[in-house]
């Protein structure tokens, strides 16, 4: 009895990587896209490699999350030629704040709030990483505050649909055997406690 167990946390820890690996380079592959559509500020962009660290979050946890975001961030850097500039910084400051932010909402939520709640404190949160950073590291002027009421508006925008669009794919994903058999066994877990 102890075998088929171990292989049933065997394979869940190697579902857990493969679906991971992938969610990290859907994020990548979103993240290179979005780098070629035009913006109309500086800074604007939609966030749609987000719908993959929420994704991670709603399917795994927290750890999942971080794993997809700063991989994300770091290896897009890489793959644009713009790691350790400015704009990397600037990536970075928002994918850590917008994170931590996911995390600290979904667990505090207990799993009630939506992954389009969730998406927009993300949102929120990577702008006001961003202009942070944007503070300390390049316009060190207090005017840079003043587009905050620019970004807040685009971010709720932006969080919606990137919310949207990670809940679509959550139903999707759900519907998978892996998650199937992952959720089947967490609510047998829960109810042996």
């Amino acid at each position: 009895m102890t075998c088929s167990a171990d292989k049933t946390v065997q394979l869940a820890a190697a579902r857990r990587q493969v679906f991971l690996a992938l969610f990290i380079a859907l994020a990548i592959m979103l993240h290179l896209l979005e780098a070629l559509m035009p913006s109309p500020l500086p800074w604007l962009k939609l966030g749609l490699a987000n719908i993959m660290t929420l994704a991670a979050l709603y399917l795994y946890d927290g750890r999942a999350a971080w794993t997809v975001s700063l991989t994300r961030v770091v290896v897009g850097a890489l793959l644009l030629g713009r790691i350790f500039s400015p704009g990397f910084w600037l990536a970075l400051s928002g994918a850590i704040v917008a994170t931590s932010v996911m995390i600290i909402l979904y667990r505090a939520a207990q799993r009630r709030l939506s992954p389009i709640g969730v998406s927009v404190a993300g949102a929120a949160g990577h702008a006001m990483g961003q202009l942070l950073a944007a503070r300390l590291l390049v316009i060190q002027h207090e005017a840079i505050w003043q587009i905050m009421p620019v970004f807040l508006l685009f971010t709720i925008f932006s969080g919606i649909l990137t919310g949207w669009l990670a809940a679509v794919l959550l139903e999707e994903f759900r519907q998978h055997e892996a998650f199937q058999a992952a959720s089947a066994s967490e609510e047998g877990n829960s109810g042996e406690s």
